[in-house]
């Protein structure tokens, strides 16, 4: 079957293997999506229709309350056998710690997994099942990130963020009656990780350009009709319209659709997610309270659209490039590392030592495919870079931050994550390329600067001449991106 994302339902993904002009077969392993009002009542249902016997709810503190002691009591009522754990802790960290204490509470007569909750408790059962060889469902309480049915699980292992390899869930259900009393700042980072996909997607294209990566124009298609749909009722997400949670996060799940069709995150995570680790990592060394994902994800947005915008307005002098090509420093690299990764520094080392990616020889090969390709980089940019005024404007609506310093991030260190983020992924995006161009440094330091000193103040404008008209001009803005590949 033809994959044909401009008349394709969400359901019209699954149980297919689509050919595809790109030359490779995609598939999901998703084999159910339950999103409607009153789902929760389903669910015995969909487990006696794919023909479990035992189930392991996994939730934790706020996920329970929200719907894992109505979904217990709706299996006891319809009398499907079943075994409960709920983490004590508040954060909850997904950490080794945490995934070791998951595998010890489980009891190995259940033959299905059952995670009530979004991204810990998503990730940690995905691990667990992918381990074990069971099967799992995940219950979303809250349209909060885009991993539901991505093939990594994401935990923190031996502190560094780590994407481990594990499958996508059978089923995802989505009570929309139950997402749409999530708390606002959860629905607002759901929206920003969605709004993330117009700067990771710059970053793909770029990484296709530059150093001849895989690219699936019909999977770019794909994710960008998802933003479109969105963003066509962002307007309403204030008012909890039903329809609207249902768009956002049907746009969730089929990035992460797109992701399983890939075999990795690309279509879904830039270099803005990789700036959010940075940041994630750090809070985690410091004993800072977790900030959700998609929240850090809109705010590494802004800065990374800002980014491809201000390269535009930069010379490139390709002989100087090479210059500081040459005199990478490995050992004084490393010190570096150090200093801004503290405990992840080893594996941020061990990676460099493996890939390469700073290494003279590699920087200078990719130079020349720059150069001879920088009209068609600038044009990329050019079409497909969001307008990061534009990005805060909607995010500013939302109640959601636009500026690291609303988060309690430092200067130095909004600094250091712009220069170093890209260190956490082999994997090319725009940092990478201003660091091949000589510029990373540079621009790390400007755009510090500004986004500390110049985006909170605008920001504080923008919130008090937020009205429908500027909010529609905003979301109009943010759509002008084509949706053809």
């Amino acid at each position: 079957m033809k994959l044909k994302p401009e008349s394709f339902a969400l359901q019209d993904y699954l149980h297919q293997t689509f050919t595809c002009g790109c030359g490779r077969i995609h598939h999901t392993d998703l084999e159910r999506i339950l999103l409607e009002a009153g789902a929760v009542r389903k669910v015995p249902q969909l487990i006696r229709e794919l023909g479990y016997r035992k189930v392991f709810v996994v939730s934790d503190q706020n996920t329970r309350r929200a719907a894992g002691e109505q979904l217990e009591r709706i299996l006891t009522e319809a009398g499907i056998p079943f075994v409960s754990y709920c983490f004590s802790q508040d954060p909850l960290v997904p950490d080794e710690h945490a995934a070791g204490e998951l595998l010890m509470r489980f009891d190995h007569e259940c033959d299905l997994i059952l995670g009530v909750g979004t991204g810990t408790i998503n990730d940690l059962c995905k691990f667990m099942s992918y381990q074990l060889d069971r099967n799992y469902f995940i219950f979303a309480t809250a349209p909060s990130m885009d991993g539901f049915v991505s093939i990594g699980a994401a935990l923190i292992d031996g502190n560094m963020k780590v994407t481990h390899e594990a499958h996508v869930p059978q089923a995802v259900i989505g009570d929309v009656d139950i997402l749409a009393q999530a708390p606002m700042d959860m629905i607002a980072a759901g929206v920003a990780d969605v709004m993330g996909k117009y700067t990771c997607l710059c970053d793909w294209r770029l990484a296709h350009t530059v150093t001849g990566e895989y690219f699936c124009p019909e999977v770019e298609k794909m994710v960008r009709i998802a933003l479109k749909r969105m963003m066509d009722q962002v307007k309403y997400i204030k008012t909890r319209d039903p329809a609207t949670i249902e768009a956002v996060m049907e746009a969730l799940i089929l990035t992460g659709i797109a992701m399983s069709f890939v075999g990795n995150s690309r279509p879904a995570s830039g270099c803005e997610h990789h700036i959010s680790h940075y940041w994630e990592m750090m809070f985690l060394f410091e004993g800072r309270q977790a900030v959700l994902h998609g929240t850090k994800v809109g705010i590494g947005t802004v800065i990374v659209s800002r980014m491809y915008r201000q390269f535009l307005r930069k010379g490139v002098d390709y002989q100087e490039a090479e210059r500081k090509a040459d005199t990478f420093d490995l050992k004084e690299w490393e010190e570096e590392m150090k200093r801004v990764y503290g405990p992840a520094a080893q594996g941020v080392i061990s990676l460099e030592r493996s890939e390469g990616k700073n290494f003279p020889e590699g920087v200078k090969l990719r130079l020349k495919t720059i150069r001879g390709h920088m009209s068609e980089i600038r044009q990329m940019i050019e079409t497909l870079a969001p307008d990061s005024e534009a990005i805060q404007e909607v995010l500013i609506e939302l109640g959601a931050p636009v500026s690291p310093a609303q988060l309690g991030i430092s200067r130095d260190t909004t600094a250091d994550s712009i220069k170093v983020a890209k260190e956490v992924r082999n994997r090319y995006t725009l940092l990478q390329f201003l660091w091949d161009l000589g510029l990373l440094e540079e621009m790390a330091e400007e755009n510090a600067d500004e986004i500390m000193d110049g985006g909170m103040e605008a920001a504080g404008a923008r919130e008090a001449q937020a009205a429908a008209g500027e909010r529609k001009e905003a979301a109009a803005s943010v759509q002008k991106t084509e949706l053809s590949a």
